[in-house]
C-alpha cells in the first residue's frame, strides 16, 4: 500500500514540487541578498565620498541620493505616524520638500567625519520581504561604526527603507522626535513644518534636531 502511494502520479508531483521549492527557495534568498550587498556597497562608498568639500555641496550630493536610493514616500509616511491624516494635501506636499531638505543637512552633517573613510559591507541577512545589510565604516584613529541597512527590491529596483547606526534606527528616532514637537505644540501638525522651515534656514549653526 505505501509503495503504491508514493509510485502514484500525484505522489511523484508533490515531491517533485517540495523538493524544487526547496532548492529554489535558498537561491533566490542569496541572488536577492547579492543584489542588496551589491546595492550598498556601491551606494556606501559613493555616499561617503560625496561627504567631502563645501557644505552646500555635501548637503545637494546628500539629497540627491536620498532622492535616489530611499525609500522617500514610505520613510516619509512612516515618520509623520498618525499625524498624517491631519495634514491638509498641501501640508503634506510641503512636508515631503522640508523633510528631503532636512535628512540632507542633519545626515551630512552628522556623517561629515567620516568622509573618503574606508566602508565594507559585512554581511547580509533576510527580514521578511527585506534583506538588512550590515556594514562598517571606520574613521581615522577610531573604533568601526557598524550600519545596517533596510533594503527592499521595488519593482526591480533596491531602495532603502531605514538604517541603523549602531542599533539607532533613523525611521524611529525621527519619529520620535518629530511627534514630540507636534505634542508640544498642541497636537497641531503645522508646528512641524514651522520647526523643520527653522532649522533648515539655520542649518549650519550646529544643531540638527527641530526645536520648538
Amino acid at each position: 500500500m505505501l509503495q503504491r502511494s508514493v509510485r502514484s502520479p500525484l505522489a511523484i508531483g508533490a515531491l517533485f514540487l517540495s523538493v524544487l521549492f526547496c532548492a529554489a527557495t535558498p537561491r533566490d534568498a542569496a541572488a536577492q541578498d547579492q543584489g542588496a550587498t551589491a546595492f550598498i556597497q556601491n551606494m556606501g562608498t559613493q555616499g561617503l565620498q560625496a561627504l567631502s568639500g563645501p557644505e552646500p555641496q555635501r548637503v545637494a550630493r546628500f539629497r540627491q541620493m536620498f532622492d535616489s536610493n530611499f525609500d522617500v514616500p514610505g520613510i516619509s509616511r512612516f515618520v509623520l505616524g498618525q499625524y498624517a491624516n491631519s495634514m491638509a494635501p498641501e501640508q503634506q506636499q510641503e512636508f515631503a520638500g522640508l523633510f528631503r531638505d532636512y535628512i540632507a543637512h542633519a545626515y551630512s552633517t552628522r556623517l561629515a567625519p567620516y568622509a573618503g573613510a574606508p566602508f565594507r559591507v559585512t554581511g547580509a541577512r533576510p527580514n521578511g520581504g527585506e534583506t538588512v545589510v550590515s556594514s562598517e565604516v571606520t574613521r581615522p584613529g577610531g573604533q568601526p561604526t557598524r550600519i545596517d541597512w533596510h533594503v527592499m527590491n521595488n519593482g526591480g529596483r533596491h531602495v532603502v527603507t531605514d538604517v541603523n547606526v549602531d542599533g539607532v534606527s533613523m525611521k524611529i528616532t525621527q519619529r520620535s522626535e518629530f511627534a514630540a514637537i507636534i505634542q508640544r505644540n498642541g497636537g497641531q501638525p503645522q508646528a512641524l513644518l514651522a520647526a523643520l522651515r527653522q532649522q533648515i534656514g539655520q542649518s549650519g549653526a550646529g544643531s540638527s534636531t527641530p526645536r520648538r
